[in-house]
């Protein structure tokens, strides 16, 4: 696995990993509470080999080397039956040679004669008692053993130099020692959660997860607003509000990316319904509108239209009476706020939505259009279920994909990209819509006190509680009626250049 997964995993999992480490260390923690203590004692042995009194250093050197090859088989001697044995009967235990030989630990120190036996017990002076009658008892045996017969001397001399005395402390447990063990063990739990979580969680949460799905550039990240459904249009109703900055900063964006040959006119789409992308259409013709710019947004969801039920106007005519050829334009575009924003709703739904989309008559509408207004924008269905927003971004400078945090999932979006690619259209970028922010107030990371303190002084205008404006009237040499074609299906073209 690469290192940025790795980075992302901790970035994203970081409370289980915290949560993963405290745990662990509280385990660990309880259980050397709740274990029973143990007390160690050791004792020391020093292991020689006879050698005459009139011996030569070569003799006394070729011992020592004698002794240590010994002392290495004596340390499993002290775990046999023929000297624990012994020292169960002296000490009256109850226990077999079996498990006191679990409680003891020979340790031969590298280089040397000397073998050191620890005793672990429950009882401080149990352990310190079996730990120097071991000892004995192991003097004892190895003599006998190294006899060359029962009347002569042994070759081998074995004599305690430390006596084991009774521990003040119990060598085990150690809560430190239990504590980290814990915290790492519980740490590395929490991070292979997080990892396990991070492969399998394809939501997509902000930024960095738009980057890895697509190269198409992210016009804007769009705090989540709990008070949406109830006030949608919060660029007219909160207009000094960090969120309201945030669709100015994507009407900035927007305008400049690079349109090329465009005709001003693009689509918002999403991958899949319920991603904000109505409301982010509808905020951001307003806040086009705000740079006195010429806009017309049109309602060009003809399956579940909800443009004119977000900006507050009528709905029985609109795009479809339209197509058909039942309305003219200055008819069924109605006028919105102080600004010279038109709304263009949808209508009613007709049966055949992807076939007047498609049709010539919609993109002569788009072309009539163009010649009118400075910006147009179309909200348009989701792409994946439907073809009507690839349909639409093929006629116009192309689309722009609206993305939810936490609901979207990384696949869709680059599936919603991809189809619109493979139609021709151009993908303007991505917006990210309903991010977590720690309130509104601090929307936009370290700049939202500062957007809060610089405009909170001053009252927002309530745009759309303005009269409304009357509807502008075509031109006479753009007739006052376009012309409608039948409402068939036509072949996706890019579209024309003002």
């Amino acid at each position: 696995m690469e290192t940025t997964n790795l980075l992302k995993a901790f970035r994203k999992g970081w409370l289980l990993i915290l949560i993963g480490a405290l745990l662990g260390a509280g385990g660990g923690f309880a259980a050397a509470v709740l274990a029973t203590p143990e007390y160690s004692a050791t004792t020391k042995l020093f292991v020689s080999v006879r050698t005459s009194d009139a011996a030569s250093a070569t003799d006394v050197s070729q011992g020592n080397s004698a002794a240590q090859q010994k002392v290495r088989s004596y340390a499993d001697v002290v775990l046999t039956e023929s000297i624990l044995q012994p020292v169960i009967e002296e000490l009256a235990l109850d226990i077999t040679p079996a498990g006191l030989a679990r409680r003891v630990q020979p340790t031969i120190n590298t280089n040397t004669v000397v073998i050191s036996i620890a005793v672990s017990d429950e009882s401080a002076a149990r352990s310190a008692q079996i730990a120097n009658s071991i000892g004995r008892s192991f003097v004892r045996v190895v003599e006998r053993l190294e006899k060359p017969s029962a009347d002569s001397a042994s070759l081998v001399r074995a004599s305690t130099v430390q006596s084991a005395v009774v521990p003040s402390a119990p060598s085990s447990p150690n809560r430190t020692l239990n504590m980290v063990v814990g915290l790492a063990v519980g740490a590395f739990l929490g991070f292979a959660a997080a990892l396990l979580r991070g492969l399998v969680d394809t939501r997509i949460h902000g930024p960095r997860d738009v980057a890895a799905a697509t190269d198409a550039p992210l016009l804007a990240t769009l705090g989540f607003d709990s008070e949406a459904k109830r006030q949608p249009l919060v660029v007219s109703a909160s207009g000094r509000s960090p969120l309201a900055e945030a669709y100015r900063t994507l009407r900035t964006n927007l305008q400049f990316v690079d349109l090329g040959a465009g005709n001003g006119s693009f689509v918002v789409t999403s991958a899949m319904p319920s991603e904000g992308k109505t409301t982010s259409t509808a905020n951001l013709a307003i806040a086009l509108a705000e740079t006195g710019a010429r806009v017309v947004l049109i309602d060009a969801d003809l399956r579940r239209p909800r443009v004119a039920e977000v900006m507050g106007l009528e709905n029985s005519a609109g795009l479809t009476d339209l197509l058909i050829g039942r309305a003219e334009l200055d008819d069924v575009v109605q006028p919105w706020g102080h600004t010279k924003l038109d709304v263009l709703p949808a209508g009613l739904v007709p049966p055949n939505p992807s076939e007047l989309l498609g049709s010539t008559a919609m993109q002569a509408l788009l072309e009539l259009l163009t010649a009118q207004y400075d910006h147009i924008l179309l909200d348009a269905p989701p792409i994946l279920p439907v073809t009507d927003a690839a349909v639409l971004a093929t006629m116009t400078s192309g689309a722009v994909v609206v993305t939810s945090a936490r609901s979207s999932r990384t696949p869709q979006l680059r599936a919603a990209v991809d189809r619109l690619e493979r139609v021709g259209a151009t993908v303007l970028g991505v917006v990210v819509s309903m991010a977590a922010f720690r309130g509104r107030q601090r929307y936009g990371g370290a700049y939202g006190s500062a957007y809060g303190t610089y405009y909170g002084g001053q009252e927002a205008v309530d745009l759309s509680a303005a009269t409304p404006k009357r509807g502008r009237r075509l031109r006479d040499e753009d007739s006052a009626t376009f012309p409608v074609a039948p409402a068939t299906p036509a072949r996706p073209q890019r579209g024309t250049t003002r």
